[in-house]
């Protein structure tokens, strides 16, 4: 692991990206990791935009991820993979939830429409995208709910994280009846990057 290492997770207000980043978080805590975690909810409420910067390491003197240096992008949306793609670095892995959630106030003010293929769109910046379907294993699993621990399950295989520790978060946040349901959502997430 690097000396710091930055996750910026991006996506649309009611997505989990705030319970993600919670989460990562207290994972890297738990194995000794100093922590700095800042995030803007903006319209969050209103179905708008929201990112979270988590960097850990041996020692973190500032929350914010700056332009080119994020390590991992956690996309809960394909658009917002696109828009934070200029903080991504030169090796950085975008795990991108494939799905199309278009925030109203994203567009409503510009007269801009969303792109075609925001995957596309990223490989034009040279950036290669992973694509996970979380949303639609979230709903095979039977609770659209579980779109954020697949996600973390794909970014796990990205983190020098132990599984325990982190199915070990997982479980303190979540409802006491939906922990199976985590745990068979975090190994989904997984094994999309095996």
């Amino acid at each position: 692991m690097n000396s710091v290492t930055n996750v910026l997770i991006v996506g649309v207000g009611g997505q989990g990206v705030i319970l993600a980043s919670e989460i990562l978080a207290e994972a890297a805590l738990k194995i000794g990791l100093d922590v700095k975690k800042s995030e803007v909810h903006g319209m969050a409420q209103r179905g708008g935009a929201v990112s979270s910067h988590v960097r850990f390491g041996s020692e973190v003197h500032s929350p914010l991820i700056g332009v080119g240096d994020a390590d991992v992008i956690l996309a809960f949306e394909a658009l917002e993979a696109l828009r934070w793609a200029h903080c991504a670095n030169r090796d950085a892995t975008i795990l991108v939830n494939d799905m199309r959630l278009v925030p109203p106030t994203a567009f409503a003010s510009k007269g801009t429409k969303y792109p075609d293929d925001p995957f596309a769109e990223l490989e034009k910046l040279g950036r290669r995208a992973i694509k996970i379907p979380a949303d639609e294993v979230s709903r095979e699993l039977g609770n659209v709910r579980l779109a954020n621990t697949i996600l973390l399950g794909s970014l796990s295989q990205r983190l020098e994280i132990p599984v325990t520790v982190w199915l070990e978060t997982i479980e303190a946040r979540v409802p006491k009846k939906t922990i199976a349901l985590n745990r068979e959502a975090f190994e989904r997430g997984r094994a999309f990057l095996q």
